[in-house]
């Protein structure tokens, strides 16, 4: 089995950093590296993709709503023309960043309460796929049987599907809302075993325990969860023990 393993870097509120990317680098393959719109500075996030260049890890291009007072996990209206330019312009200041670090960006994955609107929402999944198609061909990582997964194959992008190791699961497949017991899991013991359930089965554990199948080509541990590292590094050992291959996608 081929698995990739991602994670959202280049993330700092007030000049301080979410997490230690330069840890989390070491054990990631693709990194979801902030735009500046829920998170960031250009000179921080520069240097994560420095430290991504280094270690031959992918780089992708974190999109988010214009939204740092809420880190990009607010519900938000947008006009659809506004929201694919902003999409566009995310990508192409972090691509002129990622070029002169010696890197790329290689594939889109949009942030937070961005990412959950669109499994459902058609006018700003089209809007997302707009955006990136005016940049160009990139891949673009998406909950399973989402809006923005269909769109994306209709416009001729590659929808990735992903799975989410340290995040809890309604029964139809969505995530938990962060704002609702379960939504994150902390436990580096529970999450390997997440993951080693889903290598060898391709399903996961809900949070009313029902079995719920996950088909996933890549694997996300939130950076800023607590113990980021350690979650990370459970993940690469659990696959790795499973007979898994890790390596990006893109």
């Amino acid at each position: 089995m081929h698995i990739d393993v991602n994670a959202d870097l280049g993330e700092t509120i007030d000049g301080i950093a979410v997490s230690d990317d330069d840890a989390v680098l070491t054990v990631v393959s693709s990194a979801n590296v902030a735009c500046g719109f829920h998170a960031g500075t250009p000179s921080h996030i520069a240097r994560t993709l420095a430290a991504a260049a280094a270690r031959g890890v992918t780089v992708g291009a974190h999109v988010a709503y214009d939204d740092k007072p809420g880190f990009g996990r607010v519900p938000m209206e947008y006009d659809p023309g506004v929201l694919a330019d902003e999409v566009l312009y995310q990508i192409g200041a972090l691509d002129a960043l990622a070029r002169a670090a010696g890197t790329r960006v290689a594939y889109v994955k949009p942030h937070g309460a961005l990412y959950n609107r669109i499994v459902h929402d058609d006018v700003q999944a089209r809007a997302v796929v707009d955006g990136v198609r005016a940049f160009g061909d990139l891949p673009l990582l998406v909950l399973p049987d989402s809006v923005v997964e269909q769109r994306a194959r209709t416009a001729g992008l590659r929808p990735v599907r992903e799975a989410f190791a340290d995040r809890g699961y309604a029964p139809d497949g969505t995530l938990v809302p962060r704002t609702e017991p379960g939504a994150v899991v902390a436990d580096p013991a529970a999450v390997a075993e997440r993951v080693v359930r889903l290598a060898d089965r391709g399903t996961l554990i809900a949070v009313d325990g029902s079995e719920i199948r996950v088909a996933a080509e890549s694997l996300c541990v939130h950076g800023d969860s607590p113990d980021a590292v350690a979650l990370a590094r459970s993940i690469r050992s659990a696959l790795l023990g499973a007979g898994a291959r890790i390596e990006g996608f893109a």
